[in-house]
């Protein structure tokens, strides 16, 4: 039956350092205990005895591990291993917490480190968070593991795009040699004391989101990597509201990144049989935002989730001490002499019942989503668009090239917060400010270069935006994954190409990708070839190649340098657009244009792609919706059928959903039941051994403290009254209303974080 499983499945868990209470008992699979402080044994063994499979979670890139840096483990200090910026700043996560640069030696030490959760029982470590800054390699530790990586003395990044370059590209080395250390010293340690195979994963944020912020990190070349087994997505709000630029604007588009985001993290599963946990965040570690707007965006970014269907595991909340036992917003105090915010926060409060309730509700639901069976409305899934690790590699471009990174600074002051966007002149102010910075950056190539380099990362979202904006659900597709599987664009018809912002890190990647489009695949290639990466020291230029799209041209048959137009190829096409894909972000003509090339593509290969404002998704039972704003007309999604509409407060029974645009939903499809079939249609609490008897229904429900609990279930004859007690024999006030129609009960009561016994008497 859906919803029964068992905790060895992990199909849900979530990351905590405090200990076991029953405000974040949550009835879900399994817990990562973070940290390995002298607590952490007792830790495990609280969890473990609730029921739950426990796990480990540290940092690898920053954690409290003052031993090591102050000599205390090796007679040697190690502040030198600590990330540094040009000017010699220290790179910290806290106070004395340096992020630090992955060497041999703080390998070793995590390493003993971690063999303290093997002896405590866990299955499976996570290492979380392999992060490398942009502007960080200046340490003594860093220009060692340069030299000794390329045999050469230290060339600071800053100086040429071939030292940038191949120093973004060495961090994210230091980090997968981390990982690969540590994971297999650990795994061995565990199998050698208690002949036990220990998992090892790694959490980590998307390839967007990372390319963003301009954090280096081994994102796809985590696959090389054999003892590895798998992931978490961290992703969350924190990171799907970083704003973009589309069509002139530039703001939030939470649900929107979020769904590339996901989509892009598939993609490391993608053939492997490794497994990956999506990760959903109900506030974010911003603090000063409202319980509102927090919920506001975890609608989005859970809607986006769902949307990727070939992942069903979920981390469903980090640190839920922070949100169940929370306030908000919560405030910094402010510096003597700033000015007080224009806006008014409200006083803080706890987490309204409403919110908790929806939370414990969308906890289960992540625990029935393995869904086989599914398919988009509208278009297939047969749209991609490349990225590559390499794209981290050349957010930045040194000195001798010209930036204006003022400019985007000022920039800055014109992002809005969706929910918490000022009303009036305000809001049109900065509205005109948005609009007058695209109009001035265009043919000032300084100013290009800082809006390339800033975090709105145009050249990407200016290749998606416009399409997923227009109801193409488009798939992020890792470019370096050709090379790693026989067929992996097996399922892709038509995919966007650039080399603007990342680069082949060898020629068979262009060989494969003409394979695939001489079996029939369609391809579109944008780029002006600009970008000044293309100078690096690489195996185009060694070859007699000024960039590596005019080896790909060539072997395409088009010549090194092809005219804009369609071209064949075998039994497919490849689509030449001489067009820097950031500038499609700059005015909503160029977007209209990118939109039309990709369409009559599209059509030109048979795919018939009509322009629409939703991604709607038929997921087994479950019909998900997200109708999106800025898109070719306002029209609402009108859903008809006969429905339980999961995110409404009691899950209601409705014939009809309009889903307005900046909205979303989740509905669970009654019609998709046989007739008499006995299911839990949607709970807030978990559902343990359902019985419906002859004369009585039966089960057992179980969530954490203070949760207004509601379930509803269909069922296979009516029910009155409902009786329930605790574990403790202590009567629990139930109640129980029936829809004679739909033949589905609605349970609702108060809990007390302890398991509940629910009985129903038939009455017919």
């Amino acid at each position: 039956m859906a919803y029964i499983r068992n905790n060895t499945e992990e199909l849900t868990g979530y990351q905590e350092h405090a200990p076991l209470t029953p405000s974040i008992d949550l009835a879900c699979d399994f817990v990562m205990v973070y940290g390995t402080d002298r607590t952490m044994p007792e830790r495990v063994r609280k969890f473990r005895e609730a029921g739950y499979v426990v796990h480990l979670m540290t940092g690898i890139a920053w954690g409290e591990y003052q031993d090591y840096l102050n000599g205390e483990t090796d007679g040697r200090e190690h502040w030198d291993e600590g990330q540094r910026d040009r000017d010699g700043n220290p790179i910290n996560h806290g106070p004395s917490v340096p992020y630090m640069v992955p060497t041999v030696a703080f390998s070793d030490y995590l390493t003993e480190r971690l063999k303290a959760a093997v002896d405590a029982g866990v299955e499976a470590i996570h290492l979380e968070e392999p992060e490398f800054w942009d502007w960080g390699g200046y340490s003594e530790a860093f220009r060692r593991e340069y030299e000794i990586r390329y045999r050469e003395p230290f060339v600071p990044q800053h100086e040429s795009v071939d030292a940038h370059y191949r120093t973004a590209q060495l961090k994210a080395e230091l980090y997968a040699r981390a990982l690969s250390r540590c994971s297999q010293a650990v795994k061995e340690y565990a199998k050698v004391q208690y002949g036990k195979d220990l998992r090892f994963y790694v959490p980590t944020h998307s390839l967007i989101n990372y390319t963003q912020w301009k954090i280096m990190s081994p994102e796809a070349a985590l696959i090389g990597l054999d003892t590895v087994d798998g992931y978490i997505a961290q992703i969350w709000t924190g990171t799907s509201r970083e704003a973009n630029v589309y069509e002139g604007f530039y703001r939030e588009r939470t649900f929107e990144t979020a769904f590339l985001e996901y989509g892009v993290m598939q993609e490391l599963t993608r053939g492997t049989g490794r497994r990956m946990w999506f990760l959903n965040d109900p506030i974010e570690d911003a603090r000063g935002y409202t319980w509102e707007n927090y919920r506001y965006n975890y609608r989005k970014t859970a809607v986006a989730s769902l949307l990727n269907p070939e992942v069903w595991h979920y981390e469903i909340c980090p640190w839920p001490q922070r949100v169940f036992d929370g306030v908000y917003p919560r405030l910094e105090p402010r510096a003597a002499g700033q000015e007080e915010p224009s806006m008014e926060h409200p006083e803080p409060r706890p987490i309204p019942d409403s919110y908790r309730t929806f939370l414990c509700s969308m906890f289960q639901l992540f625990g029935d989503m393995d869904q086989p069976v599914y398919a988009f409305e509208g278009m297939p899934e047969t749209a991609g668009v490349f990225m590559s690790d390499t794209g981290l590699f050349e957010r930045t471009f040194p000195d001798p090239v010209p930036t204006a990174p003022g400019y985007w600074a000022a920039m800055g002051a014109v992002k809005t917060k969706n929910s918490d966007v000022p009303a009036g002149a305000e809001a049109e102010r900065r509205i005109a400010a948005s609009r007058k910075f695209m109009e001035d950056t265009e043919g000032d190539a300084a100013k290009e270069n800082s809006f390339i380099t800033s975090t709105a990362f145009p050249q990407f979202f200016g290749l998606a935006m416009p399409l997923l904006k227009y109801g193409l659900p488009l798939r992020p597709v890792q470019l370096d994954n050709i090379r790693r599987f026989p067929g992996y664009l097996k399922d892709i018809r038509c995919a966007v190409l650039s080399y603007e912002f990342m680069k082949p890190v060898s020629p068979d990647i262009n060989l494969s990708i003409a394979e695939w489009v001489r079996s029939g695949g369609m391809l579109i290639y944008a780029g002006d070839e600009s970008d000044p990466f293309h100078e690096i020291r690489s195996w185009w230029r060694e070859a007699g190649y000024r960039t590596p799209a005019e080896h790909l041209f060539e072997i395409l048959g088009l010549g090194r340098t092809p005219a804009d137009g369609r071209y064949d190829f075998g039994n497919g096409t490849v689509t030449v657009y001489r067009v820097l894909p950031a500038r499609i972000c700059l005015k909503k003509e160029y977007a209209d244009a990118w939109r039309s090339l990709v369409r009559d593509t599209l059509e030109a290969g048979g795919l018939h792609w009509v322009y629409r404002n939703d991604i709607t998704l038929k997921r087994g039972p479950y019909l998900i919706c997200a109708v999106m704003d800025e898109s070719v007309n306002d029209e609402p999604k009108v859903l008809r059928g006969c429905f339980a509409d999961l995110m409404a407060d009691g899950y209601p029974i409705i014939t009809e959903k309009t889903v307005r645009p900046d909205e979303g939903a989740i509905l669970f499809d009654l019609d998709t039941l046989k007739p008499g079939e006995f299911r839990v249609i949607a709970a807030a609490a978990r559902i343990t051994e359902p019985v419906a008897g002859e004369r009585e229904l039966s089960f057992r429900a179980r969530t954490a403290d203070r949760v207004l609990t509601t379930i509803r279930m269909r069922l296979p004859y009516p029910v009155g009254k409902a009786l329930a007690a605790d574990e403790d024999g202590t009567p629990v006030d139930v109640s129980c209303e029936y829809d004679a129609a739909t033949q589905t009960a609605l349970f609702v009561y108060r809990s007390r974080g302890r398991t509940v016994h629910i009985r129903a008497e038939r009455t017919e």
